[in-house]
C-alpha cells in the first residue's frame, strides 16, 4: 500500500468528514498544508482552534488554487455547483474527489464540468455519527470502516490510485463499486434507516399532541439508541432524499410491506408469524454483528 502526499490540499467543507480526514492526513504526515474552505467563518475558526486546517478562506477560488488535491465534503445537492464554481482555479494534474453518500447523480452532474487535465475520483466513506461540524470531526473516523468508490470510465487510473491509497493510509477498507448499485445499497442500509428514525420521533411527538401526554421522558436507552441519527443534519439528509429519491422510494415502499405483514399479524394475534419475523431479524442482525 502506497501512502500519497500532497504538498497542498482544500478540504471545501470543514465538517465531520472533511475535518477528520483532514486531521488523518496531517497525522500521518500526507500533507503539507490544509486549507479550509467554506461559508461559516466561524466554523472555520474553530477547525484553524482545532489545528483541522492551516489557514482558511470563505472564496473557494482563492482557497483551491495550487491545491494537488481538493476534497469536496458539502451536501450532496451543491457539490455540481461548488465544482463549477471552482474549476476556473484548478490546474492541470489536480485530483478531486467527494465524499458524498449518493453518487450516480454527483457524477452525472459534475463529469460535465471538468476541465482537460482535472481528474475526478467519486467516493464515499462509510463511516460518521450524528454531529456535525469542525467541532465534531476527530482522528481515526475512518479506521476499520469501509470507503466505497465509484469510478467512472473518465477516471484516470493513476488518480484512482491515488485516492485508493489516500483511503487506504487513514484505514479504510476500500470497496470499488458500480454508482448506481452503491445508490441502491446506501438506499437500504444508511437513508432509509435515517428517514425511519426521523419518522419515528415525530411519529412520538405527534401521539404526544393527539393525546395530551408526555411520551418521550418515559422513553429508555433502546429508543436513544434507535433514534440517534435523528439528530442528523437535516439539510444534509434532505439533500440525500432529493438526490437519490428512487432508490429510497423503492427501499421505504419495501419496509411499508414488512410493517404492513407484520401489522395484520398483530391485528390476527397470529403469535407464530409475529415470533417468526422477530425471529429471522434477531438472526440476521446477530450474525451481522457477530462477522463484524
Amino acid at each position: 500500500m502506497g501512502r500519497p502526499f500532497f504538498e497542498r490540499v482544500a478540504i471545501v467543507g470543514v465538517g465531520l468528514i472533511g475535518g477528520s480526514l483532514a486531521l488523518d492526513m496531517k497525522r500521518l504526515g500526507l500533507t503539507g498544508h490544509v486549507v479550509g474552505i467554506g461559508r461559516g467563518v466561524e466554523n472555520l475558526k474553530i477547525a484553524a482552534s482545532r489545528g483541522i486546517v492551516d489557514s482558511w478562506t470563505t472564496e473557494l477560488t482563492e482557497g483551491v488554487r495550487g491545491c494537488g488535491l481538493v476534497v469536496v465534503a458539502v451536501p450532496v445537492r451543491s457539490v455540481a455547483k461548488v465544482v463549477e464554481a471552482m474549476m476556473p482555479a484548478l490546474t492541470e494534474g489536480t485530483i478531486l474527489t467527494d465524499v458524498g453518500s449518493v453518487k450516480a447523480r454527483i457524477i452525472e452532474e459534475v463529469e460535465p464540468l471538468l476541465k482537460e487535465g482535472v481528474s475526478f475520483v467519486p467516493a464515499h466513506p462509510i463511516a460518521g455519527t450524528e454531529h456535525s461540524g469542525a467541532a465534531a470531526a476527530f482522528e481515526g473516523l475512518f479506521k476499520d470502516r469501509k470507503c466505497i468508490i465509484t469510478p467512472t470510465s473518465r477516471t484516470p487510473e493513476d488518480a484512482l490510485e491515488t485516492i485508493k491509497e489516500l483511503w487506504q493510509a487513514v484505514g479504510s477498507e476500500v470497496v470499488m463499486m458500480d454508482a448506481a448499485l452503491h445508490d441502491i445499497v446506501l438506499a437500504g442500509v444508511s437513508h432509509l434507516p435515517h428517514v425511519i428514525a426521523y419518522s419515528l420521533v415525530n411519529t412520538i411527538a405527534t401521539m404526544e399532541e393527539k393525546k395530551g401526554q408526555k411520551l418521550l421522558e418515559f422513553s429508555a436507552g433502546g429508543f436513544r439508541d434507535f433514534t440517534r441519527i435523528a439528530s442528523s443534519s437535516p439539510e444534509m439528509w434532505a439533500d440525500i432524499c432529493s438526490m437519490n429519491k428512487e432508490a429510497i422510494l423503492d427501499a421505504i415502499e419495501e419496509f411499508q410491506r414488512t410493517l404492513d405483514s407484520i401489522k395484520e399479524s398483530i391485528a390476527a394475534d397470529d403469535l407464530d408469524a409475529i415470533k417468526g419475523a422477530f425471529e429471522r431479524a434477531k438472526k440476521i442482525r446477530d450474525a451481522h454483528i457477530n462477522d463484524g
